[in-house]
């Protein structure tokens, strides 16, 4: 009898390796969809907020900036001159929050907003109406933690670190105070951009899952926290005027409105890059969804780049203590 031919048996098809990210596993931070260059995302980005800190001048940003827009606000000097009043107080906490739009330490979280500039509204009224939901959550997040800190600023009076001028080792109690601080929010924000990348996990993807405003109220509550490290100047008077009054509702208030006046001018700002570019930046990001991840990651990491050697490490050679490269203006 003639055998029949078997078919040799078919060899199994090569198991395809497993992204990193397995798709569908996304958040607020990290939409499933990784750079394929995340490593040269990453290190483009943290190089950028090197660079930052070699040119930054806060001289510069402080005074001539942040002075010049407070007294054309007030009508007056700002600096030196007493805070007569609660009135006076509240008008003074708003008038120096915008002067310090553009201090070292506000900016950093909207570097990260750009991916939700973008919008599928057709028209440019939908897509700035749209933007104000996230800008009013991470409005609520800045005031809540600021108001806090303001509360407790009124009940704990000077007391605290940041009224400490001595220089025990060539650091006050306050520039500790801001070394501490900064360099946690610092880190905390290059966590956030690695898990952009899908590096790491996203810490408010559970939260997030249930409640999709937490991710913009805590962007907001980290802009509040600002306040409690920050030894700009003018805010410094404010702080004094809110710790001398006792007043926690005084100080509550005012701290408050010293964080709205900090978003004001960068909300606009985003308002009108999300009227003007949202529907191009849209259609962009649509067409590479990794375009998004990368963007939020660039702006997160080369914000925590910059918080910690700003902070952690430049204030070392201020004090004579490392070398650090400076720009000839920012020494």
């Amino acid at each position: 009898m003639a055998q029949t031919a078997q078919r040799p048996a078919a060899s199994p098809s090569p198991t395809r390796r497993a992204p990193a990210t397995a798709p569908g596993t996304t958040s607020f931070f990290f939409n499933g969809h990784a750079p394929r260059r995340r490593t040269l995302v990453a290190a483009v980005s943290a190089l950028f907020g090197f660079a930052l800190t070699v040119v930054w001048s806060a001289k510069f940003v402080d005074r001539t900036i942040g002075d010049t827009v407070a007294d054309t606000l007030l009508g007056h000097a700002a600096k030196g001159t007493p805070i007569a009043g609660v009135l006076a107080g509240l008008a003074f906490a708003l008038a120096t929050g915008v002067a310090g739009t553009f201090t070292a330490c506000n900016v950093a979280v909207f570097s990260a907003l750009a991916p939700l500039t973008g919008g599928p509204s057709a028209s440019r009224r939908g897509r700035m109406a749209a933007a104000l939901r996230p800008l009013s959550r991470l409005a609520l997040g800045a005031v809540v933690v600021s108001a806090a800190y303001g509360a407790v600023v009124a009940v704990a009076g000077t007391g605290m670190p940041q009224f400490d001028e001595s220089q025990g080792g060539g650091f006050s109690g306050r520039l500790v105070q801001a070394m501490v601080v900064y360099g946690l929010i610092g880190l905390l924000m290059t966590y956030l951009g690695l898990a952009a990348l899908g590096v790491v996990r996203d810490p408010l993807a559970r939260v997030s899952q249930r409640f999709p405003g937490a991710p913009m109220l805590f962007m907001g509550g980290l802009i509040g926290a600002f306040l409690i490290g920050r030894p700009f100047p003018l805010f410094r008077q404010l702080f004094r005027s809110a710790a001398q009054s006792h007043d926690p509702l005084y100080g509550a208030v005012a701290f408050g409105l010293q964080s709205l006046g900090n978003i004001t001018v960068m909300s606009l700002l985003f308002l009108l890059v999300t009227g003007v570019f949202g529907d191009r930046l849209h259609r962009w990001t649509a067409k590479r969804p990794s375009r998004a991840s990368a963007l939020m990651a660039a702006g997160f990491l080369a914000a925590g780049v910059f918080l910690v050697l700003y902070w952690d490490v430049r204030i070392l050679a201020y004090r004579d203590l490392i070398w650090y490269p400076m720009a000839p203006w920012a020494a």
